[in-house]
């Protein structure tokens, strides 16, 4: 039975590595979905292995929102490929086909305006699924979104991405649950990586390795401690001090807070922005991540008490 259990958890590992890997190094839009479909199948199993109704729930939604955008991603490549006769990612011509293909994608990694599913699901499933979501799940689509970055219309994504840095820090200033919380602030940093974007790529692609290089820590941190709210943030100083410390610094650099890690990516998207005669812009993404500095700066403080 060990040794049944053990393969069924290896083969589900292998097949959500290979539907990424597959969907970041094909140029043949089946190629990509079938990358894409089989990476949400794997996950799927991994939501649903707690045997809780909630866990039952976040698989129903997580598949539905999934399934669609899937959906989505196969229709603009055949709407390209019969304008154009390319199945190649890169030839991506068609308006219509790009603006639904920028839509699938904003729902893949839950951004606005299709953000609803991101916390119940992370919510509704454990610390370690909730990870695995918040960072390996966005690898596949950012790397169709760097492929065919060219073609997706720049107003709209730069649009998307300020308005889920705006949503991301209003929607995580009530939250109690730490899960619910990393959803929004994971949507507030996409926000910030599809602002960067439709300017330069290759520092949002940066942004968005940096923002998973200090969740891993984080979601590790608060799972050894057992920490599922911010009631429980206020008893673990007590306990561990250390990793509380490591805590609190972790949610500092997310924030975006100088010196730390954090904030290097951020103040290379605005000088990004500036260089680009963005100034607007790049004023409304500083003022608007002073929101969800607030919640982190509060999350910190609670875990301090």
């Amino acid at each position: 039975l060990l040794v049944l259990n053990l393969l069924s958890q290896l083969i589900i590992t292998m097949s959500l590595v290979l539907g990424t890997a597959i969907t970041t190094s094909s140029n043949h839009w089946m190629m990509i979905w079938i990358g894409l479909e089989l990476n949400t199948l794997a996950i799927l199993v991994i939501i649903m292995k707690p045997k809780h109704p909630r866990s039952t729930e976040a698989a129903v939604k997580y598949f539905l929102t999934q399934t669609i955008a899937s959906t989505m991603v196969l229709c603009a490549g055949t709407i390209n490929a019969t304008q154009t006769g390319q199945w190649n990612a890169s030839m991506m011509t068609n308006k219509y086909a790009c603006t639904m293909l920028l839509l699938a994608l904003t729902i893949k990694l839950g951004t606005i305006p299709t953000y609803f599913w991101l916390p119940e699901v992370m919510q509704a499933t454990s610390m370690t699924t909730a990870l695995i979501i918040a960072t390996w799940q966005k690898i596949a689509p950012i790397s169709v979104m760097y492929a065919t970055h060219n073609h997706l219309p720049q107003n709209m994504m730069m649009t998307i991405g300020l308005s889920s840095i705006i949503i991301g820090g209003l929607g995580g200033i009530n939250q109690t649950q730490l899960r619910k919380l990393m959803a929004f602030s994971s949507m507030m940093n996409l926000g910030w990586t599809l602002t960067a974007f439709s300017i330069s790529p290759n520092t949002a692609t940066i942004n968005i390795i940096f923002y998973m290089i200090m969740l891993i820590p984080s979601f590790t941190l608060m799972k050894k401690m057992s920490l599922k709210t911010m009631q429980n943030l206020t008893t673990t100083w007590t306990t561990s001090p250390l990793a509380n410390t490591l805590l609190t610094l972790l949610f500092l650099s997310l924030s975006g807070l100088p010196p730390l890690t954090g904030f290097i990516p951020k103040i290379m998207i605005l000088n990004e922005l500036i260089m680009q005669n963005l100034t607007p812009v790049a004023t409304t993404t500083a003022m608007m991540s002073l929101i969800s500095l607030f919640f982190y700066i509060r999350t910190a403080f609670i875990t301090t008490l």
